[in-house]
């Protein structure tokens, strides 16, 4: 098999892999990269006549957003993913179209998108011409998958975003009796410094941090990714609520977390089986929780913002790169009563990592905003972080050769150096071709 790195070589964002066989071609992943400008796959559409099928690992745009842009340039093939993936594609594409207004998507690619579907299960083997592909659980979102690909003399596998540890919502991805030649791997986290503390001592933390601002008469502003992150989130204070951990105060959910909440729940037996037996069992639905409260107006939004009461805000985007958590940064980042957490990582060029970095002065849409709220950073990512890809990498049966992708330049480098030695190691550039 041959492989081609449209995207996500030597970078975090627009995931897109050609694998080519004999008289196949697939792509693995299709998405964007968001930033001050969105960037798409280096894919020609001519290449794009030639593709037999896509294969999605998970709904996060980075991996799926590029699909609505594929089918409106008259792509017909099919795309394969589980439902709750596609469920949740269609919720984060349409919040993509309502921000950034791409002038090239239409609602016959949309059309078409929804028609060009195939649902995969969790270990069920299936074809595209002579490629046969399974999917397997990634741990990192609902619905998300590794992607294992077989020509008949070789086998991949593609891991996606994939989480080693055990969440709120989900197990962690599934790593029995793996067995390939060539292995692809995300490096988010790859750093020889990445390596992540309890999720306990994580969470204690956040606790007292929390509480601190709720006490003082502030509001904690948590900008996360509507879907995975958020929901995580969510459930880990509305257990903090019940038990009396943090005072009672109204959680907000802004943008569109709402809805990925509905799809979590209509999709709770791809969650772990303590939380479907939470609620199948117990009647104790923390998706429905009386602690939680939808904003759905801009009216509802101003007065949170304007209002003298503490709260807590869980809303869109997790790097600050649209939707309604702009607003909230624009009237409320003056108030040093305010905090704003951050839980996920913040990519080069966005307002996330400006002001993760310490930045007191920002622009948004050529206003000057002065920061002054507080910023604190309490790490729930999930990615594999450095000692998780090592030990997965360990379980993988006559892996002989390791492609790195989906990182920063250091971080992916400094992962390859230390797989060096034991496989043959690659950090691809963008447009690059290698035998897999």
């Amino acid at each position: 098999m041959k492989l081609t790195f449209f995207g996500a070589a030597g970078e975090v964002g627009r995931s897109c892999i050609m694998v080519e066989g004999k008289s196949t071609k697939i792509l693995l992943d299709v998405g964007i990269k968001l930033g001050k400008e969105t960037e798409f796959p280096l894919i020609t559409d001519q290449e794009l006549k030639t593709i037999d099928g896509i294969v999605v690992s998970h709904a996060h745009l980075d991996h799926s957003g590029y699909l609505a842009h594929i089918y409106s340039g008259g792509y017909d093939g099919i795309t394969y993913a589980t439902k709750p993936t596609f469920e949740l594609t269609n919720v984060l594409t349409s919040d993509y179209i309502r921000i950034s207004n791409p002038s090239n998507i239409t609602k016959e690619g949309l059309a078409k998108m929804q028609n060009h579907h195939r649902l995969v299960e969790y270990h069920e083997e299936f074809k595209i011409k002579d490629m046969t592909i399974k999917l397997f659980p990634a741990g990192h979102i609902l619905g998300s998958a590794m992607i294992q690909v077989g020509d008949g003399h070789s086998r991949l596998i593609y891991t996606g975003d994939f989480h080693m540890r055990t969440t709120k919502l989900l197990d962690p991805a599934y790593s029995e009796a793996l067995h390939a030649d060539t292995l692809i791997t995300e490096s988010t986290y790859g750093g020889d410094q990445d390596v992540f503390q309890s999720e306990k001592k994580t969470l204690d933390a956040m606790l007292v941090s929390i509480k601190e601002t709720i006490t003082q008469g502030g509001t904690v502003i948590i900008p996360s990714f509507g879907v995975g992150r958020a929901q995580e989130v969510l459930l880990i204070l509305d257990d903090y609520m019940k038990s009396g951990l943090i005072p009672p105060v109204k959680i907000y959910m802004d943008g569109m977390i709402s809805k990925a909440m509905r799809i979590h729940r209509h999709n709770v037996i791809y969650c772990r089986d303590e939380l479907q037996k939470r609620i199948l069992m117990n009647d104790d639905d923390p998706f429905k929780s009386k602690n939680f409260h939808s904003v759905t107006t801009r009216q509802q939004r101003s007065k949170i913002m304007s209002g003298t009461e503490s709260s807590i805000v869980v809303t869109t985007s997790g790097m600050l790169t649209g939707g309604p958590i702009i607003k909230y940064i624009e009237h409320m980042a003056h108030d040093a009563k305010n905090k704003l957490i951050l839980v996920g990582y913040q990519a080069e060029g966005t307002l996330g990592r400006e002001i993760e970095n310490g930045a007191k002065h920002i622009k948004i849409d050529g206003r000057h905003v002065n920061v002054n709220l507080k910023v604190e950073k309490f790490h729930l990512s999930a990615h594999a972080d450095r000692p998780q890809i090592t030990t997965f990498i360990g379980k993988i049966e006559g892996l002989k050769k390791i492609f790195i992708v989906h990182g920063e330049p250091s971080k992916s480098q400094e992962l390859l150096e230390a797989l060096k030695g034991k496989y043959e190691v690659h950090h691809p550039a963008l447009g690059s071709v290698h035998e897999a």
